[in-house]
């Protein structure tokens, strides 16, 4: 099979197409992860925010100071 001019046999193209699913794989659940702590984070701060906790440490600190 030529590629970029060069002939390589078969079993290289797919060694290659195989690495190259390996690697998107990898970064796709990477993605994935980073994703789901996100969603997880901005969960728990919406959850605080409706339970009234930022505008308790507001007051708290306001009488404070």
């Amino acid at each position: 099979m030529m590629v970029f001019g060069f002939d390589l046999p078969l079993w290289a193209v797919f060694a290659g197409g195989i690495v190259v699913v390996y690697i998107a794989w990898k970064i796709i659940k990477f993605a994935v992860k980073i994703l789901l702590i996100l969603i997880v984070f901005l969960g728990i701060l919406f959850g605080l925010d409706v339970i009234g906790f930022f505008n308790w440490i507001q007051g708290l600190l306001s009488n404070f100071f």
